[in-house]
């Protein structure tokens, strides 16, 4: 069910703003604004813990190496 909702005109500016693109929806914004603003769950941040650790241990590729390994 959808509804409306009453916004200042300075906050429908910063909505306009906020747009990716010319047709994004002021729903799809509210999401996206919404989502970055919820908490990191405990499986994604053990994720990027885990992604920092092999960093800096080194376990990574270079935008080189991969290009060559993909023989682009």
């Amino acid at each position: 069910m959808a509804t409306t909702i009453q916004v200042s005109e300075n906050l429908l500016a910063i909505l306009k703003q906020r747009k990716l693109y010319k047709k994004e929806s002021y729903e799809e914004v509210i999401r996206d604004l919404v989502e970055d603003s919820q908490e990191v769950n405990k499986e994604t941040k053990l994720e990027i813990e885990q992604a920092r650790a092999d960093i800096k241990a080194g376990k990574f590729y270079t935008h080189e190496q991969v290009r060559k390994r993909l023989g682009l």
